[in-house]
């Protein structure tokens, strides 16, 4: 699809843009040219496709085409490296799409407690995101949004897992595991936790994955987003293939840690 519109920059040290675009829809796009690293792109998609197979609630990835002629008609639409600046790159990007229209819709990243256990989707949101960032090796701390219509105040909020971009370290494609790495600093998440049992079904989905579906969440991710060896990717998802077994001692291992982030894990 293609880029129409800017809407307006976004927070994040990708320094991402929100666009519209010609399907009707807002992207939040992350730019080859980001200051982190190319393969933040890959990252992403490969990351929302994989989220996705396992049922976890992540927006819709996009392919997004931004031409010049937007580029150079919106000022806003560049990357700031310290004191210098370049235009975002044309091309084909990485887009992630708006949970609504920005101006009917309401969007948070932090809610207090008692608006955070009435999440709609709270069990997905972080029990499942906890076996996908562990089996992933995300490297950064858990993104979340929380959305709601604008115009239902009382309506419980739902949430979307984002920024699958430093999933496999990053832009080292490797995975140094850490019992702590992955886990929510905010503990009543997880208060429901009791065993392995609540990682269901999330832990089994992956457990129970084939190796052709690992190949389809790689196919057509442009070799641009892939850094100096595009070859890889492929790699990358043999990789993963061989992970899901260590899963369920990466969640025994996070129990027994020092953080103690399952209070009623019996």
């Amino acid at each position: 699809m293609c880029a129409v519109e800017f809407v307006r920059r976004m927070r994040g040290a990708s320094q991402p843009c929100l666009l519209r675009c010609d399907d009707g829809a807002n992207y939040v796009v992350k730019f080859q040219n980001n200051p982190q690293h190319v393969r933040v792109l890959a990252n992403e998609m490969l990351g929302s496709r994989l989220a996705s197979l396992l049922d976890l609630p992540v927006p819709d990835p996009a392919f997004v085409e931004v031409p010049s002629e937007l580029i150079r008609g919106n000022p806003p639409l560049k990357i700031e490296m310290g004191p210098r600046e370049e235009l975002c790159a044309a091309g084909w990007h990485f887009g992630s799409r708006f949970p609504g229209t920005p101006s009917k819709i309401l969007v948070l990243d932090f809610l207090p407690d008692r608006l955070l256990r009435k999440v709609h989707n709270l069990k997905a949101l972080f029990l499942g995101a906890l076996v996908f960032d562990k089996w992933t090796c995300n490297c950064d701390g858990r993104q979340v949004i929380f959305w709601r219509s604008a115009d239902d105040e009382g309506t419980a909020y739902s949430g979307f897992l984002i920024d699958q971009g430093f999933c496999f370290n990053d832009g080292e494609w490797s995975f140094p595991d850490s019992p702590l790495r992955g886990i929510y600093p905010r503990r009543l998440v997880y208060e429901s936790v009791r065993g392995l049992q609540s990682f269901e079904p999330y832990l089994s989905r992956v457990e129970k994955l084939e190796p052709a579906q690992l190949e389809e969440c790689v196919r057509g991710i442009p070799a641009d987003w892939c850094g100096e060896d595009p070859a890889q990717l492929a790699r990358l998802a043999e990789k993963l293939y061989e992970r899901r077994r260590k899963l369920r001692q990466a969640l025994v291992d996070a129990k027994n840690s020092s953080l103690q982030p399952f209070p009623n894990w019996t």
